[in-house]
């Protein structure tokens, strides 16, 4: 399939974290601004910001290459940048929405708030919305390993950059990522009741390295209206039923799922599972940089199974699931053209 094909589809991208997509060449030029570059080469910052096959099959060995860009983007300016240039590279595969997550407490290790922090990269945004045409939303991040306090500190500062006020770009959603074992979804109910009454679309990272049950979880118990990977809910037909029933969207990263093995080398990746038993879901990067691939090289691995065609559909219809509004206030399932 020719990739001008792929390419030329209007696309939605609904699960692409800042912190593993920075582009090398902009991480390799800002270290060497501070002089923190820990290599000598290119070549060498490549290979530890992205997986090799010895990493594979570990989420926390995928999660070891968020490190060095967090060097770099401890800086107002720096994550401006960086979110503008991510934002460059989706355009070109002409994305039309994207929602960029962000968890910005360990951006302010040099100083910065978490307000700051979160204001970098929605003027990275707004830069992009205004060159590019793009829709464009920020999904704040509470890492698991921070614990229940932080989170709710992380959603009472997304809610206060809530999109409603803004003119353009904002917070639109709240989501909690890092290593599922031994930090159930349950713990975080009270940041997710937080952000649900701050108008806050909620999403929760779930069923990448652990089972069903924390799916049901995040559903059940934070309201969770999205649901990132979702691997495990295959080996639970109820589990599947309900996502389907209530239409829940999974956001689905085919090469980062095999690399974190999530879903193992050589097993049918669950998102066609998925469309089969019609649930929603959206074709996603995940970490552009970490799992060296793109928007379109996602959509083009659909593809060969699906078609064109359902992949385009897939597109448009996850659109409908976006947290971004076209005005301001709540969102609202389906607001989006």
């Amino acid at each position: 399939m020719a990739i001008t094909e792929i390419t030329s589809i209007p696309k939605t991208e609904l699960h692409m974290h800042l912190d593993g997509s920075i582009p090398i060449d902009v991480t390799w030029e800002l270290m060497k601004r501070y002089d923190l570059s820990p290599c000598e080469t290119l070549d060498e910052i490549e290979t530890l910001l992205t997986m090799q096959q010895e990493d594979e099959a570990s989420l926390l060995n995928y999660l070891d290459k968020f490190h060095y860009p967090l060097w770099i983007t401890q800086f107002y300016e720096n994550i401006q940048l960086v979110t503008r240039k991510i934002l460059e590279g989706v355009a070109r595969h002409n994305v039309t929405l994207v929602e960029i997550r962000y968890s910005p407490i360990v951006h302010t290790y040099a100083g910065l708030t978490v307000r700051q922090a979160i204001g970098a990269v929605l003027s990275g945004m707004n830069w992009a919305v205004e060159t590019h045409g793009i829709q464009a939303g920020l999904v704040i991040i509470a890492m698991r390993q921070h614990g229940p306090h932080i989170a709710k500190i992380l959603a009472r500062q997304a809610i206060a950059e809530g999109q409603q006020f803004h003119e353009r770009c904002g917070v639109v959603g709240f989501d909690i990522a890092g290593a599922e074992r031994g930090n159930p979804p349950i713990l975080f109910r009270e940041a997710f009741g937080l952000a649900r009454k701050g108008g806050l679309g909620l999403t929760v990272h779930a069923g990448e390295d652990e089972g069903p049950h924390l799916i049901w979880e995040a559903i059940d118990d934070l309201g969770a209206e999205r649901i990132g990977h979702g691997c495990s809910a295959i080996t639970d037909k109820e589990l599947m039923n309900r996502l389907a029933r209530d239409q829940i969207l999974v956001e689905c990263c085919v090469t980062s799922n095999y690399q974190t093995g999530a879903v193992r080398r050589g097993d049918r990746h669950p998102i066609y599972a998925f469309l089969e038993a019609g649930i929603p879901v959206a074709i996603c990067v995940d970490n552009a940089t970490v799992s060296r691939t793109d928007i379109s090289r996602e959509s083009a691995i659909v593809a060969e199974e699906v078609g064109l065609d359902l992949v385009a559909h897939i597109h448009s219809a996850a659109k409908k699931h976006s947290f971004i509004a076209t005005g301001t206030g709540r969102y609202q399932r389906g607001a989006c053209p």
